[in-house]
């Protein structure tokens, strides 16, 4: 698959790993060109099973993504629109579509993610970010509006109910280690230790199968979108979805042969002969 011919970021692969850079001077501000650029990425994304994990960071110096383009929010009608009428907005639409993409999605946050920038990030499915670089924020109510790229909608996944309002209300900067505690991101990590943890991560997760990869995703998500029933259903299809396309059957059956799951080396050893397993392939 082609990675070219983006306005807003460069994008490279390095075996199952592709790595976004956003770098749209002066300040990565997230306007229609990088709403288009995350558009024809999804496009791609979604027809490509040798990429399984998307790392998002950015090269320009002290911004991820700052926030949305307040240009294109001073042509929001200013009359209230009824419930039948409402559409979703552009960024709404493209940050949904960014989260469901087939491949594990992960932000490297080095700078500032405010307003749709830290809305971007938490579409994503894993957030980590340096410690004295990284700052947040939602300012929409402040300005009169809410956050309104997923933020209103996602947040409160993240964190609670409580939390979240008090990041949405509150409108301040908030910095790596706030964001650990209030669950919008998974790690807080010293700059120079935060490229190294997330590119092993990415390269562990790339080691599995595509389908067992995106089967996860989508039972985990269902699991905070459904009812519980509802979700047990989705996991145990996502679970069929898996062992037709991937060598599970064929790995448990290695795993099994000779009491090989009752010895105690291997018990202790689970997380090295995970990837050791990685080998055997669907006939």
């Amino acid at each position: 698959m082609d990675y070219k011919n983006f306005q807003t970021f460069t994008a490279k692969q390095n075996g199952g790993i592709l790595t976004v850079d956003i770098n749209f001077g002066p300040v990565n501000v997230q306007g229609q060109e990088m709403l288009a650029d995350l558009s024809s990425l999804c496009l791609r994304l979604e027809r490509d099973r040798s990429v399984k994990v998307v790392v998002f960071e950015s090269s320009n110096p002290g911004y991820w993504v700052c926030h949305y383009d307040t240009n294109l929010l001073r042509d929001m009608s200013q009359e209230a629109v009824s419930r039948n009428e409402v559409k979703l907005l552009d960024l709404q639409s493209v940050l949904e579509r960014l989260s469901n993409v087939p491949q594990a999605t992960i932000a490297k946050i080095e700078g500032f993610a405010r307003g749709g920038g830290h809305e971007m990030a938490l579409a994503l499915d894993m957030r980590f970010a340096a410690r004295g670089k990284a700052k947040f924020m939602q300012m929409e109510v402040g300005m009169g509006i809410l956050p309104c790229g997923g933020g209103a909608s996602r947040m409160a996944r993240q964190t609670g109910l409580g939390k979240a309002l008090e990041i949405i209300l509150g409108a301040r900067d908030w910095d790596a280690d706030e964001a650990e505690k209030f669950g919008t991101i998974n790690k807080a990590l010293d700059a120079d230790e935060l490229g190294s943890y997330v590119d092993a991560l990415a390269e562990r997760i790339s080691k599995f199968p595509a389908e067992s990869i995106e089967a996860c995703k989508r039972a985990v998500y269902a699991s905070i979108d459904l009812p519980i029933a509802e979700a047990l259903s989705e996991e145990a299809y996502q679970l069929f979805q898996a062992t037709s396309k991937t060598p599970a059957i064929k790995r448990f059956t290695i795993a099994d042969e000779n009491g090989a799951q009752f010895d105690h080396d291997n018990q202790k050893n689970w997380e090295n002969m995970l990837m050791d397993l990685q080998e055997i392939q669907r006939d």
